[in-house]
């Protein structure tokens, strides 16, 4: 047998904060915001953390399955805005559902998180455990300069998350590809903490996002179509073969110049990043939740999927799946 995505939720904070709300508190407007990235509206935490989205999540999946808790083998919380290091949101998770028997831990690897932590759970599944979530979720309002424009417009908080069983009688995953670039990391980084002791001068802090907006766009369109191509490749597949993509949600440009390197038809990267910004960790698993309850895509259709994420680290990386 084989990992199997069963079941996908995905929740956001109620507060929706449009383009034109952001105008009033910084200079920007609609239309600059909406040209050059394809976002209107993100949802914006009044009060819930990270754990509170990734716990609705984890519920509405119980809920879909009338599973209980009790039954999960593990959970893994893809997030680079969790609630505290320690403990992680994932075994806020655990406890909060009341998960007695599943061990859990937080993956980071920012906007690749998801996929990063599918490809581990995928890999706990081949190796005996039953069942695991492996949901991505962000708040990342709480982490943002809102003074700089050119990232404050970007981003916005919300969850996704799927179940994993081993209950498939084909292979979920048909090929996949992760990288990560250290030596580019400082091009897109937060939660960059000093040094602090009795031992040591100073005592700043660098909590706030800093992005290289330049360089972080011309990784994206370079870097990540190759991998795309190579995964692909590795499958045995062409572009023709894969029924959508459901890529990170950072800009519909960034889309729109992946698509053409591809050669693949534009229709088939889907995207819902009008509604909700750039979630990071958070994009993939709430895309394909929404698209799954939309009736675009189905479980157990055999359909094949592009999942790619890139963002800070640099991580990137892409896995074909079939539902």
């Amino acid at each position: 047998m084989f990992a199997k995505i069963t079941a996908a939720a995905h929740a956001a904070p109620q507060n929706v904060v449009s383009n034109d709300k952001l105008s009033t508190i910084m200079d920007t407007s609609d239309e600059w915001i909406y040209s050059r990235t394809g976002i209107k509206n993100r949802h914006i935490s009044t009060g819930e953390n990270t754990s509170d989205l990734a716990i609705e999540v984890a519920r509405k999946i119980l809920d879909q399955k009338n599973l209980d808790a009790s039954e999960l083998d593990f959970i893994i919380v893809a997030t680079i805005t969790p609630d505290s290091m320690m403990p992680s949101t994932a075994a806020r998770v655990q406890g909060a559902i009341g998960a007695t028997n599943a061990f859990a831990y937080d993956l980071v690897a920012a906007c690749s998180g998801f996929v990063f932590a599918l490809s581990t759970a995928e890999k706990l599944i081949q190796a005996g455990q039953k069942k695991g979530l492996v949901i991505g979720a962000e708040v990342f309002s709480k982490i943002l300069d809102w003074s700089d424009r050119s990232t404050a417009v970007l981003f916005g908080d919300g969850a996704g998350g799927v179940l994993l069983e081993n209950t498939g009688r084909k292979p979920l995953v048909l090929a996949e590809t992760l990288r990560t670039d250290g030596l580019r990391g400082d091009k897109l980084r937060s939660g960059l903490t000093k040094l602090k002791s009795p031992f040591v001068e100073g005592r700043s802090e660098e909590m706030a996002l800093t992005m290289d907006g330049r360089a972080i766009f011309d990784f994206a369109v370079r870097d990540v179509p190759k991998n795309i191509a190579q995964t692909i490749e590795k499958a045995e597949l062409t572009s023709d073969d894969i029924d959508y993509f459901i890529l990170h949600q950072a800009n519909s440009r960034i889309l729109d110049k992946m698509a053409k390197k591809l050669g693949a038809n534009r229709d088939k990267f889907l995207q819902n990043m009008a509604e909700y910004g750039n979630t990071s960790a958070a994009s993939i698993p709430l895309l394909l939740s929404e698209s799954l309850e939309n009736g675009k895509l189905s479980l157990e259709t055999n359909q094949k999927l592009v999942l790619t994420g890139f963002g800070g680290g640099l991580t990137w990386g892409t896995m074909i799946i079939q539902l």
